[in-house]
């Protein structure tokens, strides 16, 4: 669960935790470096005595700036360490992922215009050459490193969000190297299909990500010109199951793939709309419906 915890002071992480037991969920991302315990002996424990799995890790970087790829490395390369250790020797092709980012919504234009990108508002060709070096980089010193995988989160806000540029990525990038973490809300707020995404990517998919994406919000969004975060804020992506995207039909294809990872529930929660755990609640008997 993904909220706006900044604006109101984040909640201890132990509570997170419980609540995610609590919520009937098995598995967790690490959430922002250093929310919960960078140190393994403190963190591994903590999810131990719960029952949980670190599933994964985000890691935002400016790839497209070359000048800043070995810091990029470097900064995965904790991020690794941290969830190989947490593995302790589990680690299989489900995961644990590094989980690459663009630095999302650094950029004032690509925020602006968040699920309404259009020609001219992207990276040259001589970024997008760098992104995917950059990219590369990472997840060969993470692969050297830790034996972990890394996948890229396409995401709005972002110089890779639509599925021009996710797909542009993907051809310019090692195949046995770099995978994809698909955001089914990211894909539908950029004007993508996510069951096409499924279909179209395939084997590229190493890690899935469950955000709805209510069309009317989106609509809203595009013809009042709102930025990213106001979108957010209004709940384009709240609420599992009560918006617009076909789970079940994602699911379906996912099953046709013998798809093994795991799926993260990720519901973007707007400030004064609910608490967390019982929004997690909710999302999880939503999960139930589908049979997972």
């Amino acid at each position: 669960m993904s909220g706006f915890g900044d604006e109101g002071g984040f909640p201890e992480y132990e509570r997170v935790l419980d609540e995610i037991v609590k919520g009937g969920y098995e598995g967790t991302e690490l959430g922002d470096w250093g929310f919960m315990p960078t140190d393994s002996q403190v963190l591994r424990p903590q999810l131990a005595q719960r029952g949980l799995e670190l599933v994964g890790a985000l890691v935002p970087w400016p790839l497209a700036d070359a000048s800043r790829h070995r810091e990029g490395v470097e900064a995965a390369l904790r991020t690794a360490r941290l969830l190989a250790a947490c593995a302790g020797g589990s680690a299989s092709g489900g995961g644990p992922f590094v989980i690459l980012a663009d630095d999302n919504g650094a950029d004032p234009v690509r925020t602006r215009f968040a699920g309404r990108i259009r020609p001219g508002q992207g990276l040259s060709a001589e970024q997008r050459g760098d992104f995917a070096r950059g990219a590369e980089l990472v997840a060969r010193a993470v692969l050297d490193e830790t034996g972990l995988r890394t996948v890229f989160h396409h995401h709005c806000a972002g110089f890779v969000e639509t599925p021009e540029e996710t797909e542009r990525l993907l051809d310019a990038t090692a195949p046995e190297l770099l995978g994809l973490c698909f955001d089914t809300g990211h894909w539908a707020y950029a004007e993508g299909d996510p069951l096409g995404a499924m279909k179209r990517f395939g084997e590229r998919i190493w890690h899935v990500h469950f955000k709805d994406c209510h069309d009317a919000i989106a609509a809203q969004a595009r013809s009042q010109s709102w930025d990213y975060f106001t979108a957010v804020r209004r709940g384009v992506f709240y609420g599992l199951g009560e918006g617009d995207i076909d789970f079940a039909s994602v699911l379906n294809e996912l099953g046709k793939r013998n798809y093994r990872g795991w799926i993260v529930v990720e519901d973007e929660l707007p400030p004064g709309m609910g608490e967390p755990l019982e929004s997690a609640r909710r999302d999880r008997a939503y999960m139930q419906t589908l049979g997972i």
